[in-house]
């Protein structure tokens, strides 16, 4: 069942429920209202005519017959019979409404028993036992209340004029209620089903409410932002990836492909070596890449406070191992301050980045040595990479961040012609530059900046 439609049934039968629930409880609550005036009112015309016989006992029958046609549109139908002590008949009203259980009441009637009630039909059957000063009269009524019947009929009329109307009433408000709850949520159903995920991210328009219709969208929005992050980094990353592996990979499988050609052992491990280099290489280029592409596929990074210069050690450390002739110097600008040696950055990118620029130093370097400044200006930490060899020429300059570009001096240097690249994207991701200059013809210095914490 659609919700629009249970909206409509539910809520309009409740309130019908509820509206005819209570009419019937006023109607009922007038009838007993109605029914115990009119038996007072029966009780006030027997005692008052008990008083009156009492006190006109020796008045002859025309003057009681008199005063009874006076008083006989008090109670319309009406049949009044008084008793003595003895049960005796003492009056009986002109009327000729007969009161078959006149005796039967008479019997009941006692000073335990004082009032007796009773319906016979529509008519109101009342007897009271009645004592003034010390004599015991009976009196009993009979009569129909006309005025009261055609009160409590039109009530009726008007009650079911009423219920009629709030059904139709309420039957009109639920259905537009409905309408009115349930467009918003066909209008976003609608939306999901023509959703397109290769089109650009665009949210579902909502209200500014806090509904549920609301928030449900905004969860939607969530929702489908992070779907489209994914997948977009999964296209973005298929094809990043594919096209910066490309060359490595031809390298590797070109450099097999000598391998297998080769007879001389010692050549052969000498070769095998490189290419563990380059494979080792190359897993770095695939952690890097992955990196990179989640942050340009709009996935935010994730940070965290690093000193600098532990990270510089810790990379020079593990670079000893393979090379354990070159030295690294690191000189501080400001050794009294260490607040600047800590950034704000993404561990594994960075680390890539300064490994990278370290790897160059030792594969570019003359006389294994090279220079690690550390130093800032007002928003920056600069590190400065120095080491004497050969430099890059004036019209390389240009294309020394492109990918594959590797310039003459790299003749004979094993390498992909990525790293610069990935430097380069690494330090623009965390709000920085990489600049390059040659100081003389043998000494090169590359500097980062990187935003300060």
């Amino acid at each position: 069942m659609e919700i629009r439609r249970k909206i409509l049934i539910y809520f309009s039968f409740t309130t019908v429920l509820l509206v005819g629930v209570a009419l019937v409880f006023i109607y009922t609550l007038f009838s007993d209202y109605r029914e115990e005036e009119f038996r007072q009112r029966q009780k006030d015309k027997i005692i008052s005519s008990l008083k009156f016989l009492i006190e006109i006992k020796h008045a002859d029958q025309v003057v009681l017959e008199s005063i009874d046609r006076l008083t006989i549109n008090d109670l319309y139908d009406e049949k009044l019979i008084l008793f003595d002590k003895d049960k005796l008949l003492m009056y009986s009203s002109i009327d000729d409404t007969p009161v078959v259980f006149s005796k039967s009441l008479l019997a009941k009637l006692s000073a335990s028993h004082p009032f007796i009630h009773i319906k016979d039909g529509l008519y109101d059957v009342v007897g009271i036992y009645f004592n003034a000063n010390g004599h015991v009269y009976y009196g009993i009524s009979k009569a129909y209340d006309t005025f009261g019947y055609s009160k409590i009929n039109y009530l009726k009329l008007i009650l079911i004029a009423a219920f009629l109307g709030i059904t139709i009433i309420v039957v009109l408000v639920s259905y537009i209620l409905s309408q009115r709850i349930t467009q918003p949520l066909i209008a976003l159903t609608r939306k999901i089903d023509r959703y397109d995920f290769d089109a650009a991210f665009e949210p579902i328009e909502i209200n500014k409410t806090k509904d549920e219709i609301a928030v449900l969208a905004q969860q939607f929005n969530k929702l489908m932002k992070r779907v489209h992050d994914v997948y977009a980094f999964q296209k973005h990353a298929i094809h990043h990836i594919s096209h910066e592996l490309k060359t490595p990979i031809a390298i590797l499988v070109s450099n097999f492909e000598r391998i297998e050609k080769e007879h001389d052992v010692g050549k052969l491990k000498e070769m095998v070596s490189v290419q563990k280099k380059d494979t080792i290489s190359l897993s770095g280029i695939i952690n890097s890449l992955l990196e990179i592409s989640k942050a340009e596929s709009g996935e935010a990074l994730s940070m965290a406070e690093i000193r600098i210069d532990d990270l510089i050690y810790d990379i020079a450390d593990e670079l000893s191992l393979f090379n354990e002739d070159f030295h690294f110097l690191v000189e501080y600008m400001y050794p009294e301050d260490e607040e600047f040696l800590i950034v704000r950055a993404n561990p594994r990118l960075l680390r890539s980045a300064l490994q990278n620029m370290m790897v160059n130093c030792i594969n570019y370097s003359t006389d294994a040595t090279a220079k690690i400044i550390l130093s800032k200006d007002s928003e920056n930490i600069e590190l400065s990479f120095e080491n004497p060899g050969p430099i890059i020429k004036e019209d390389e300059k240009q294309f020394l961040f492109q990918h594959f570009f590797r310039g003459e001096n790299s003749h004979g240097k094993r390498g992909f012609g990525l790293g610069l690249v990935f430097v380069h994207k690494i330090v623009l991701l965390h709000g920085g530059a990489v600049h390059y200059e040659s100081r003389g013809n043998n000494l090169n210095l590359f500097t980062i900046a990187i935003p300060l914490r």
